[in-house]
């Protein structure tokens, strides 16, 4: 993974910080029924996303967007599918506070915790102070959040030499790093632009350029029914575009894509293959004219292309990821 970690001065990881956070990350009370949770959305069993298509709140009434996977998040210097957050102790209070969500203010759920017996002691611990302040309970949050780290997957077994990837694995990994070109005989996905494999988070983070360069339009739909980045921005040029999810651990995550549109991998990869949007607004460059055939107007993968590459991507589930017990939820046994 990579090695330059980001964890803000004032926000340090500990041990008693990051166990107050585990039980704030799957408390109800933070609900304004208290009926859901950070967790309700955020599943261990599936990388941490809710397997619908759009999540849904406290009323049942469901958001825009579908839940993203929380794995690897400490090295995101922008969160959600717009990037509207910079830092896990902004992104939480959203969530916690949005109508479509938890529906509650943050210091309604601090009043409700601080009224508790078991919560005070555990702020003092963390934070040197039974008063519960919003700030503290949102660092708590980022902790714990900072700690979900997926990294034992069949592919970093492979890359440790620990095990082997199939042949079909192998044909997968060579197409997701390809770049298509008509003219060899070397057939390219084109994958690796958005989902870098060399920073190993599969992801579209560039640490060398920096959050500005994360977001993509991918080519879903020629009259755009969210204008995804553009809402935080207010640039033309970010109209229509998302932030690229991790890879990792993709078969748990499913749907797929900010509105849960697809189902299956075999969907995704036909979409890409070939029912890109060439007329979508700001569609990225890298989709505009990739082919694999000559004169061709889409990227044109075989159905055995497109498997093999879907047997890379399962290659990069890790579970014991999703059954770490240092991230389950406390409350149960």
């Amino acid at each position: 993974m990579p090695q330059d970690v980001k964890i803000p001065a004032d926000n340090p990881l500990t041990e008693e910080g990051v166990a107050l956070g585990r039980m704030l990350f799957y408390e109800p009370k933070l609900s304004r029924n208290n009926t859901i949770s950070c967790g309700s959305c955020h599943q261990q069993s599936k990388a941490f996303t809710d397997g619908r298509a759009l999540a849904l709140g406290v009323d049942g009434v469901p958001n825009p967007r579908g839940t993203m996977s929380l794995a690897n998040i400490l090295w995101e210097p922008a969160l959600n599918w717009d990037g509207a957050a910079t830092s896990l102790e902004t992104q939480a209070r959203k969530p916690i506070e949005n109508p479509t969500e938890m529906h509650q203010t943050l210091g309604e759920g601090v009043s409700k915790l601080q009224q508790t017996e078991v919560y005070p002691p555990l702020f003092r611990k963390a934070f040197g102070s039974s008063t519960i302040t919003q700030d503290n309970l949102l660092k708590a949050l980022a902790q714990f959040e900072r700690t979900l780290i997926s990294a034992n997957s069949k592919y970093d077994k492979y890359l440790r030499g620990e095990a082997q990837l199939s042949s079909q694995e192998i044909a997968g990994k060579v197409l997701f790093s390809n770049h298509p070109d008509p003219t060899i005989p070397v057939a390219g996905a084109d994958c690796m632009h958005c989902h870098n494999e060399g920073n190993l988070l599969f992801t579209s983070t560039d640490y060398t350029r920096g959050a500005a360069s994360s977001f993509f339009n991918n080519g879903l739909d020629s009259n755009l029914k969210d204008q995804g980045r553009f809402g935080v921005t207010g640039l033309e040029s970010d109209r229509g575009k998302f932030r690229a999810p991790t890879l990792r651990n993709i078969a748990l995550t499913a749907p797929y894509m900010h509105d849960g549109r697809f189902q299956t991998l075999q969907e995704v990869l036909d979409h890409y293959s070939d029912h890109v949007a060439k007329d979508s607004p700001n569609l990225d460059v890298n989709m505009l004219t990739t082919t694999n055939k000559r004169n061709g107007t889409q990227l044109s993968l075989t159905a055995g292309q497109k498997q093999q590459v879907i047997a890379f991507l399962l290659a990069l589930t890790d579970s014991s990821f999703i059954q770490d017990k240092r991230f389950s939820d406390p409350f149960k046994p």
